[in-house]
C-alpha cells in the first residue's frame, strides 16, 4: 500500500513513530501529567537532550501541552492535550499486540528449550 503526503499512516507514524515519542505517550497515559525529572526516569536510555528535542516536537504537534509555573526553581508540567488523549486506542492496540507477541516468543522459547 504506497503512500503520498496524504497517507493517514505515514502521517500518523511521522508524528508518533519513533522510539522516545511513543514511550513519552505511554508514560504520559498511564501516570497523567508529570514533570521532566519523572519522564526522564520513567524512560529507559533517554538521554535529558533527547526527551528535550522530543517532548519540544510533540507539543509543536499539539499532542502535549507543557504548563510552566512562575516560581523559583521553574516548574514545568506535561500533559496529553486532547488530541494527544485521542491517541489511546492506538497505544491501546500496540500494548495489545506487544503482550500476544511476548507470549509467542516465549512459548516458541520454551519449545526450543
Amino acid at each position: 500500500m504506497p503512500c503520498d503526503k496524504s497517507c493517514p499512516i505515514e502521517h500518523t507514524v511521522n508524528l508518533i513513530g519513533q522510539k522516545w515519542k511513543v514511550l513519552i505517550l505511554r508514560n504520559l497515559f498511564n501516570n497523567g501529567t508529570q514533570r521532566f525529572v519523572e519522564l526522564n526516569k520513567g524512560i529507559n536510555g533517554i538521554s535529558q537532550k533527547m526527551l528535550t528535542q522530543q517532548l519540544r516536537q510533540l507539543e509543536a504537534d499539539g499532542i502535549i501541552y507543557r504548563k510552566v509555573y512562575p516560581e523559583i526553581p521553574p516548574k514545568v508540567e506535561y500533559t496529553l492535550t486532547e488530541l494527544g488523549q485521542s491517541l489511546s486506542p492506538i497505544l491501546e492496540q500496540m500494548n495489545i499486540w506487544g503482550k500476544e507477541h511476548l507470549k509467542l516468543i516465549n512459548l516458541n522459547d520454551q519449545r526450543n528449550n
